[in-house]
């Protein structure tokens, strides 16, 4: 019996073509701790920094139910010598995105099905690395502008397709982020650094 029998594929194409946005869940930050002890042992002997990013990473801030993480190493050359490693602990390689991203290895868990997690491995200190976690920390920073993102995003997961739901949200990122290097380099300037 075919998937079209079952309500249709225009249907179908709907229903999977909108992005899930949840309210915050508190469990998000055990899920990341989890999974980093994961990470932490198929980098084992590496100087990789794992990171949580993305939404799920800021307390209050509703998101997609998948957990960000970024995996920052000196040389790429580190990923890909364990991207066996990381398919044993049940990744799936995806490369079809290097050619957009060619300083990132993508990762996401499990390997069919709703994904739980997705890993964004970069050079640590690449502009990658950095515009995520001043994202990241800036929100953290500042309840009302996670506030903000949140609306936006329920408001973008009832109106666009998910193709069309990053690409929405970038003039708002851009204006985080430009926020965000302002503080830092304030931030530099005060303390001499």
């Amino acid at each position: 019996m075919s998937i079209a029998n079952h309500g249709g594929t225009d249907q179908l194409r709907a229903m999977t073509t909108r992005v899930t946005i949840v309210p915050y869940d508190p469990d998000w930050p055990r899920r990341f701790d989890e999974e980093r002890s994961v990470l932490a042992a198929v980098f084992a002997g590496s100087d990789a920094i794992i990171e949580h990013v993305g939404s799920t990473a800021v307390p209050g801030l509703g998101a997609k139910p998948v957990i960000d993480i970024l995996i920052g190493v000196p040389i790429l050359l580190e990923v890909e010598d364990r991207i066996p490693a990381l398919e044993a602990a049940g990744y799936d390689y995806v490369h079809e995105y290097e050619e957009q991203l060619p300083d990132r290895r993508y990762f996401r868990k499990p390997r069919v099905g709703p994904r739980a997690f997705h890993v964004h491995c970069v050079v640590t200190g690449s502009d990658f690395w950095i515009r995520h976690l001043a994202f990241r920390d800036h929100l953290r920073a500042h309840p009302e502008s996670a506030a903000a993102y949140y609306q936006l995003k329920r408001e973008l997961a009832m109106r666009v397709s998910k193709e069309a739901y990053t690409e929405a949200k970038s003039p708002f990122i851009e204006s985080v982020l430009v926020s965000a290097m302002r503080e830092a380099a304030i931030g530099r300037f005060t303390t001499g650094c």
